[in-house]
C-alpha cells in the first residue's frame, strides 16, 4: 500500500482539533499569518516541521511523498523545546 500525503483540509482540521491554526503557528514562529499556508501547496521543510511538531508527528507522516528517502526522524533542535 502506498502512503499518500494528507489532504490540506485534514491538516487544517488536525490543527484545529489541537486548538491551533495555520495563522497562529505562523505568528508564533515570527512569520506573517499567511506564510505557513505555503506548505499546503509546495515543499517547505521549516513549515513542515512547524506543523508536524504541533501535531506531535514527523513531517514524513503527513507528507510521505516529500520524505520518501528521509531517514532522519529527529526533530530539529529548535523544535525540541516547545
Amino acid at each position: 500500500m502506498t502512503k499518500h500525503d494528507w489532504h490540506p483540509a485534514d491538516i487544517i482540521a488536525a490543527l484545529h482539533k489541537r486548538g491551533t491554526s495555520m495563522a497562529k503557528l505562523s505568528r508564533q514562529a515570527g512569520l506573517a499569518s499567511s506564510t505557513l499556508a505555503n506548505v499546503l501547496t509546495r515543499p517547505w521543510p521549516k513549515g513542515e516541521w512547524l506543523i508536524a511538531a504541533a501535531l506531535d508527528r514527523h513531517p514524513s507522516d503527513i507528507w510521505p511523498g516529500r520524505y520518501r528517502n528521509c531517514r532522519d526522524t529527529r526533530l530539529p533542535r529548535n523544535q525540541l523545546h516547545r
